[in-house]
């Protein structure tokens, strides 16, 4: 029960964004937001995260073991997706939709909330992994084919969010302990970043008509997500050895709903970001429901 009003907690941030998007309409400009969010206030999340600890082999493991559990996943749902979806953009998002979890918006905070401030490196780094498989496979399968491998790899380097990770990774490796002063700052730049991320997700959500729901696509997407990706990583942390509080992270991470890159990639390329965005809605309900047997399956690690 505690951690479903953790959950609630959080959702209610994607409540004020959705209320005042209905609100307000064309006043709330959803770009300027993300602007803001993935250009600067990220920076202060990503600063804070990785000077919370020295980072050692541990710390390095659980993104590790996040993103080959990503691509595993991924190599699985290459050639079920062609054999069951024959339109392109479908079958794309069928491939790569349940791959980009929320680890930023819903993943932080969420962890903060189940496991204390001590996850936050953790997942920290596991959302960069995430951020990587969002601008290298999410940028492939959105753009079907349209898109080089220099493009691709000019969007990473574009990327704020890995430049200041790196900074902070070589700071941390070279000693630098934040004074508190400064970790003050961190801290409220990083809280600052990760509600504003929650009230842009219910801004996103303002424009979803349920009409245009393809039952075929969610049931595949939801159960991709929730079913298939959780099986097969509960089967692969059940053979690491691995602290069991990371071992729950990992799995947290793999299970958050779809994140609003779905969206932003599906929009970019044409890739029916109106379906996308239904997508994001499902999973993001469904995992209201989920809350209740996660903390039973997080106690098996």
């Amino acid at each position: 029960m505690q951690t479903l009003f953790s959950i609630l907690g959080i959702y209610l941030f994607i409540a004020v964004g959705f209320g005042a998007k209905w609100t307000f309409k064309e006043k709330i400009d959803d770009r300027t937001i993300t602007l803001l969010s993935v250009y600067f206030l990220q920076i202060f999340l990503t600063f804070w995260g990785l000077l919370k600890r020295p980072i050692d082999m541990g710390l390095l493991l659980a993104p590790s073991v996040y993103l080959g559990i990503t691509l595993l996943s991924l190599l699985l749902m290459i050639p079920l997706s062609k054999l069951l979806f024959k339109d392109t953009k479908e079958r794309s998002i069928a491939t790569v939709a349940a791959l980009i979890g929320n680890t930023g918006n819903l993943g932080i905070p969420l962890g903060i909330a189940l496991f204390g401030e001590v996850c936050v490196p953790y997942l920290t780094l596991i959302n960069l992994a995430n951020v990587f498989v969002v601008y290298t496979i999410g940028v492939f399968y959105y753009s079907r084919g349209e898109f080089s491998v220099h493009d691709s790899l000019m969007n990473i380097v574009k990327l704020p969010v890995l430049w200041a990770a790196m900074g902070a990774i070589a700071l941390n490796l070279v000693g630098y302990i934040p004074s508190p002063a400064v970790d003050k700052t961190l801290m409220m730049g990083a809280y600052a970043s990760m509600t504003m991320q929650l009230v842009l997700f219910g801004i996103y959500l303002y424009g979803i008509k349920l009409g245009e729901l393809n039952a075929k696509l969610s049931l595949w997407v939801s159960g991709t997500k929730f079913i298939l990706i959780p099986i097969l990583a509960w089967i692969v942390l059940r053979q690491i050895e691995m602290e069991s509080s990371v071992k729950g992270m990992v799995f947290l991470e793999l299970m958050v709903p779809l994140a609003v890159a779905n969206v932003n990639l599906a929009s970019l390329y044409n890739c029916a970001p109106r379906t996308v965005t239904i997508q994001v809605f499902v999973t993001s309900v469904l995992f209201l429901g989920i809350a209740f047997i996660l903390p039973l399956i997080l106690q098996t690690f």
